[in-house]
């Protein structure tokens, strides 16, 4: 295990979660094929308690935990909003602060802007 080095820049995990496994299999893919993301887990369903517009909500949905670099994630960020149905969808982002070398440095080589 080391911390991110300059090469590669801290790296993230960000969560979102959305109502089905397909929507979630959507955002997943969709953020790998866009390069805002390296990779992406689907889990659930887990229920979720939240309030909205003042009640107490209570929701089937899927964790979607993607990993990208800080470099990349306004980019993440701004892929969900557009791409995400929620009105306010959760995008929680969250620094390594350890890993493996190779690995934070394949995070780093799969987010990076396509040349050209």
């Amino acid at each position: 295990m080391t911390e991110p080095t300059p090469s590669t820049g801290t790296v993230l995990t960000v969560l979102t979660t959305t109502d089905t496994p397909e929507k979630a299999d959507a955002l997943a893919r969709g953020a790998v094929e866009a390069r805002v993301a390296a990779c992406a887990q689907i889990d659930g369903p887990v229920t979720s308690v939240y309030r909205w517009e003042g009640a107490v909500e209570t929701a089937r949905e899927w964790r979607v935990l993607l990993k990208t670099t800080e470099h990349r994630y306004a980019d993440l960020e701004s892929w969900l909003t557009r791409a995400h149905d929620y009105d306010t969808p959760e995008i929680i982002a969250t620094p390594v602060t350890r890993g493996s070398a190779a690995y934070l440095s394949w995070v780093a080589a799969e987010t990076a802007p396509a040349a050209g």
